[in-house]
């Protein structure tokens, strides 16, 4: 009985023991949007982070994924007594230290997430009033185990492309536009064939022996005279 009691007792304190080992890991950093689809516009934010250290959480740094730029990310909510600053790759929100205990939740607003990007990690680093900082940075692999510092991570559902779309009407409407032109350019040489097939030229090529004709009874005409005027002219003494 004693050594099945000592057993239980040693159990009991070693599953104590993982739980509280594990305390510190499972506190997260975390986020979720409003707008769950690639290249959505006008898209909120929120984030929370959750408290491991009993100093209370004074600021929250995030880091901003590939795609979108910190200007284009304003802020919505913080703790009271928190400011918004915006750095060269994110922001910060932070002020005065919460209570022992209290996570941080704050909300912004992007004014676009990037096209084509189904999972956006933002790293952050979260400091406590003594000076201790959780690091959140570790990006999470698809169909891989979370590390043990995952960067707070959302995942979206691809976008509506247009691209397609538009791409295969151009060359269905090029067709369309040559093949419609394609009559009236061959109808062209049609027209201008027939113009000068007019019988013109061979009217003008039938005509040429009227005019000798003429010219030669005109000669004739001139020489029968030369020798009237000859004949009826009295010799000279």
């Amino acid at each position: 009985m004693r050594n099945r009691f000592r057993m239980t007792t040693i159990g009991v304190l070693a599953g104590l023991g993982v739980l509280v080992a594990a305390g510190p890991a499972a506190a997260h950093v975390e986020v979720s949007a409003d707008k769950n689809r690639a290249g959505a516009t006008d898209v909120t934010l929120t984030f929370h982070g959750e408290a491991e250290n009993p100093s209370g959480i004074k600021s929250e740094r995030v880091v901003l994924p590939e795609g979108i730029a910190p200007a284009d990310v304003t802020l919505v909510k913080a703790p009271a007594g928190w400011t918004f600053q915006a750095t060269a790759d994110g922001f910060t929100v932070g002020g005065k230290a919460l209570a022992s205990g209290k996570d941080a939740e704050w909300k912004v607003k992007v004014a676009k997430l990037p096209d084509g990007e189904t999972r956006l990690s933002f790293k952050t680093l979260e400091t406590y009033a003594d000076g201790e900082v959780s690091r959140w940075i570790e990006v999470e692999e698809e169909g891989k185990d979370e590390p043990d510092n995952p960067a707070p991570l959302i995942k979206l559902k691809p976008g509506p492309s247009t691209a397609p779309a538009t791409a295969s009407a151009a060359p269905s409407a090029a067709p369309s536009a040559s093949a419609s032109a394609a009559p009236a350019a061959s109808a062209a040489p049609t027209v201008t064939a027939t113009i000068l097939a007019e019988p013109v030229s061979d009217e003008g090529s039938s005509l040429w022996w009227l005019w000798v004709l003429i010219a030669v009874v005109l000669g004739g005409a001139a020489l029968a005279t030369m020798l009237i005027r000859r004949r009826s002219t009295p010799p000279a003494n």
